[in-house]
């Protein structure tokens, strides 16, 4: 009678077990991909002829293609709290513009962009705010400017 209830117990404490590792994982998945980042020493994007550094501490970012969109209607449906950098996916290198810093990438780069911020659509629009040093994480949302 007492072997059958350290079985139950055994097989109990390994599923309790592996459901605990379970949730542990899960819960740190999901907290990692929770906040997604943005490195600017690692991944290089280009203004008009210099390479991109940050100087402010909070920017807005939108994806578009400048032969699929004209900017200026884009921009006016865009908050205009922060600086806004405008990744052109078509590579098109514009310079600034008031608070609108024009850069450009690297094909690779700038699928890891889209990548790493699940950019379906665009044009589409997203915060991010300085984390540490050239390192941003993402303050907002990805949102589809229509």
């Amino acid at each position: 009678m007492n072997r059958g209830r350290g079985q139950f117990s055994l097989v109990f404490a390994s599923f309790f077990g592996a459901a605990l590792i379970a949730a542990a994982f899960a819960y740190s998945n999901y907290r990692f991909s929770e906040y997604k980042f943005i490195d600017f020493s690692k991944w290089i994007f280009y203004t008009q002829k210099d390479i991109f550094t940050p100087q402010y501490d909070n920017y807005t970012v939108v994806v578009y293609s400048s032969n699929m969109q004209n900017f200026n209607t884009i921009l006016g449906k865009i908050s205009k709290d922060n600086p806004i950098l405008a990744i052109d996916i078509f590579q098109q290198k514009r310079g600034k513009k008031g608070d609108v810093l024009y850069i450009s990438s690297g094909m690779n780069t700038l699928l890891q962009v889209i990548q790493r911020f699940n950019v379906y659509e665009i044009p589409s629009a997203f915060r991010i705010k300085r984390f540490k040093n050239s390192n941003f994480k993402q303050d907002s949302l990805v949102e589809i400017i229509e």
